[in-house]
This record gives C-alpha cells, sequence and structure tokens, in this order.
C-alpha cells in the first residue's frame, strides 16, 4: 500500500505547514497525480527554497513530516521548536533527491534537518537543541506569532 502525500502545495494542518509531491506510484491514475508546477516553469529548485525561507518564520528541511519524522535528528529538531508553539512550515527531503541537494546548496550545510529561522540558516537538530538550553532560541523566536 502506497502512502499518498499532498501535491506541491501548502497544506496546514493545527498550524503546520508540509510541503510534499505524490510519488510516481503506477497504480495511481493519471486524473489524481499532481501536475508538477516546476518542470514547465522557470522556476528553480533554488528558487522555492529562497521563497520556502523568505514566507515561512520557521522552515525545517527535514526527513519525514513533522507529524512523522523519519529520523532521530528530524525528530528532535520538531520536537524542540514545538515547545515554542510557533508556526512550523516543513518540506519533507526524503521525497525529492534534487531538493535534497538543492537544499545543501543553499545552506552550504551537508546533513538533515537544516532549520531556518526569520530567513536566516540556524543549523541542524544539535545547534537547535543547544540554543533552547541556553535561551538563544526563545530570543530568536520571540516576536514570531503563535500558532491560532
Amino acid at each position: 500500500m502506497g502512502t499518498v502525500f499532498v501535491c506541491l502545495t501548502r497544506s496546514c494542518y493545527h498550524g503546520m505547514r508540509y510541503f510534499a509531491t505524490v510519488s510516481n506510484d503506477p497504480d495511481t491514475h493519471d486524473d489524481f497525480k499532481p501536475a508538477n508546477k516546476l518542470e514547465n516553469s522557470n522556476i528553480s529548485l533554488a528558487d522555492v527554497i529562497e521563497q520556502d525561507v523568505k514566507d515561512n518564520p520557521v522552515m525545517i528541511y527535514m526527513k519525514g513530516v513533522p507529524d512523522f519524522p523519519q529520523c532521530g535528528f528530524s525528530s528532535l529538531a520538531v520536537r524542540v521548536l514545538q515547545q515554542y508553539d510557533v508556526p512550523l512550515s516543513a518540506r519533507n527531503i526524503l521525497e525529492d533527491p534534487e531538493l535534497k541537494n538543492a537544499v545543501k546548496a543553499f545552506s552550504n550545510w551537508p546533513t538533515f534537518p537544516q532549520v531556518f529561522i526569520k530567513g536566516e540558516f540556524i543549523g541542524g537538530s544539535d545547534i537547535v537543541l543547544n540554543m533552547h538550553q541556553t535561551g538563544d532560541l526563545k530570543e530568536k523566536l520571540k516576536d514570531i506569532t503563535s500558532k491560532q
């Protein structure tokens, strides 16, 4: 049984936005597959990432999604960020190897998760945890409106 995700649009669930794609499952009828909006456009993955980081006060590129992280480091970063009750936006890098490579190039950082706050690259779960423990994360997130 294949996993079905939403198309390359924003979905909101309990104040969190996920960006995902549908797998190329041969059993899925073409009518139910999303159109790839990047395929026939001049938009690059770098442009998508830049827009993600600009439009979302807290953006995380991770393995999985916040409700279902698929690695311990991604899970840790999400759990720490959720303590601050801020809107959390995410993209699952496991769905698209090209996106994964584009994020690495954008941040010049080799590992995941990658957390951006107010357009600034923060780092991975270890850095987010350390900032939480020192109080720096609270300061960084203080003016971001809490979830509705």
